[in-house]
């Protein structure tokens, strides 16, 4: 119930805004009496998670398709940390203990192991499907990023203000920046995100290769 509770205060206000305080009050209680059960906003940011973790949709695995497996597993992580806001904030600096988190990594696990992934590499990449799903989700949470200047604005903008900035700058200096202009900036969070899926899941395919026995 506390969880639930803490969720739904994130849904409206953020993470930044989900204080004991704040949850107590959506349980019409005192902050005090959460501390019987949680001990402290790191212990039920970490149970959030799980929680979140526990809404993530797993197919049976099959390590012919484990290409699109791994990036469909992506796709609904990502699809899931976006549902709460920035919860997608919380994840960072933070190792998943919690048991739904642990399903999605023993899944994981399973089927790059089944697929031919050595081992150290199913090992590592866990960690760093997790950043970069999370750092993703992160990023496209509020829909506004800041401008240099502090001040948010929408993707729209501050891609706007980007473009002009690279083609303003000296080409004697930049001009491989001046040339990609349009092309830095250009693509939406979701080609962005699958650019970045097909990227990992190839190097995972040429890390297995390169891992089979010489005939």
């Amino acid at each position: 119930m506390i969880v639930e509770a803490a969720l739904r205060v994130v849904d409206r206000e953020g993470v930044d805004g989900t204080t004991m305080r704040r949850v107590a009050d959506e349980l019409n209680t005192g902050a005090a009496s959460l501390y019987w059960h949680v001990r402290n906003r790191e212990e039920l940011l970490h149970l959030m998670l799980d929680t979140v973790a526990g809404e993530i949709r797993l197919p049976k695995p099959d390590p012919k398709n484990w290409q699109a497996q791994v990036k469909q597993l992506g796709r609904e992580m990502r699809r899931t940390l976006l549902r709460h806001k920035d919860i997608a904030k919380a994840t960072m600096g933070r190792i998943p203990l919690g048991p739904n988190a642990l399903r999605v990594s023993e899944w994981a696990l399973g089927l790059l192991r089944a697929a031919g992934i050595p081992d150290r590499t199913a090992a590592l990449v866990i960690d760093l499907f997790s950043l970069y799903v999370g750092a993703h989700a992160m990023e496209q949470a509020d829909g506004e990023i800041p401008m240099p200047d502090g001040a948010g604005g929408s993707m729209e903008a501050v891609i706007d203000m980007y473009r002009g900035y690279f083609r303003s700058l000296p080409p004697d200096a930049f001009p491989n920046t001046v040339a990609l202009a349009d092309l830095l900036v250009e693509g939406g969070p979701d080609e962005r995100f699958e650019f970045g899926l097909d990227v990992l899941v190839a190097g995972l395919a040429a890390t297995a290769k390169a891992a089979r026995p010489k005939r």
